[in-house]
């Protein structure tokens, strides 16, 4: 029999801390998982008897990790410290804002880990005991029935046939349970795909921000010098017409080659801020792509969580269906055994039957 309700996981210790993950190409440095300090901590999961320690960020798990008594949390500094998790293939590390918090973690994790040594060593000893238990059981079995001698009595709907009902029943609700989890998982790395699409583009949306400002700045002032070029060229070509204005007191040639080249360094001067005003105005265009795209990112990652909602909620509906299912399989089985030892009264009763018949004959 299954229990009506199983016991969920229950939190034993709570702790704030910045997450990070060893990068799987070099094995040195630290990745951050979470942009800024989340709760770590320790569940108990009394109905399987196992220890985990879970960090969730947002929407997405970012620690989901199995106690086994062959981990071990080691300090590297004052706020910070690190395990390997075998089974995940990563190595967590841990950075508190005080050293009591990290000396409270990691001991803490010794506990957890020691309970987890004793929960293994219990489960083995159980498991040796079970395997004995189900030796001996043939020869008891075989030395209660050579002692009672009572007829033979037929089992409808015997245990083997209700076994395989359980079992069948267990896998089938087993694989719909994990499919619904396996797409759960798969929108939560999609959402964690977009959040760092989007964490990239506001970087970058940042850093371009900056780097307008910083040439609307440099615009007004080349529009400045600009002006001042212009006013300057005008007042040249105005002491120019001046000059050759007054024929017989005109200017040498050597002056008027000294401001026709002044007029032309002026011009190029001009030519280029042309250009450096036109190439700033390409880059604008670029920002608007680029929130163009951000927002397009935004909107991928609001429907993503609308997805994930979806999903939540057809897990919670699975799980509800799979409750109901084992609470009506939990009846069923026994009204089944009720029937099974009512048929066996019934049976009881009719061999006694049978037996008070043939003393009635015999007399």
């Amino acid at each position: 029999m299954f229990p009506h309700h199983r016991e969920r996981e229950q939190p034993i210790f709570s702790s704030r801390a910045h997450v990070f993950q060893i990068d799987p190409a070099t094995k040195r440095n630290w990745i951050p998982a979470s942009k800024h300090a989340v709760t770590v901590s320790f569940f108990y999961d009394a109905n399987r008897n196992v220890y985990r320690i879970i960090s969730v960020g947002g929407t997405k798990a970012i620690i989901n990790c199995s106690v086994t008594p062959s981990m071990t949390f080691t300090k590297t500094s004052q706020k910070f410290g690190q395990w390997a998790d075998s089974r995940a293939n990563t190595v967590y590390g841990l950075g508190f804002a005080t050293e009591q918090q990290l000396h409270q973690f990691s001991e803490k994790f010794k506990e957890v880990k020691d309970a987890a040594r004793l929960a293994r060593e219990k489960s083995q000893d159980k498991e040796l005991a079970n395997t004995a238990l189900s030796i001996a059981a043939p020869q008891v079995s075989q030395d209660l029935s050579d002692e009672l001698q009572s007829p033979p009595v037929m089992c409808v709907n015997g245990p083997e046939d209700k076994l395989f009902r359980s079992q069948s029943a267990d896998i089938t609700l087993s694989s719909e349970k994990e499919r619904i989890k396996k797409m759960l998982s798969e929108g939560s790395i999609c959402e964690m795909n977009l959040d760092t699409e989007l964490f990239t583009l506001q970087d970058s949306n940042t850093k371009l921000v900056a780097a307008l400002h910083e040439a609307n700045a440099n615009v007004e002032q080349w529009k400045k010098q600009l002006a001042a070029y212009q006013e300057e060229t005008d007042r040249l070509r105005e002491q120019l017409a001046e000059i050759e204005a007054h024929g017989g007191h005109g200017p040498s040639d050597l002056l008027k080659d000294e401001l026709t080249q002044s007029l032309e360094e002026l011009e190029a001067l001009l030519k280029a801020k042309d250009e450096e005003i036109h190439i700033l105005q390409n880059k604008k265009v670029e920002y608007h792509d680029m929130e163009h795209d951000r927002d397009e990112a935004i909107h991928r990652l609001r429907e993503t969580e609308m997805r994930n909602a979806e999903m939540e909620r057809r897990i919670q509906n699975t799980e509800q269906t799979l409750s109901n299912s084992l609470e009506e399989r939990d009846r069923m089985e026994s009204e089944i055994q009720r029937a099974i030892e009512i048929l066996d009264i019934k049976i009881f009763d009719l061999n006694d039957l049978r037996q008070s018949l043939v003393k009635l004959i015999d007399k």
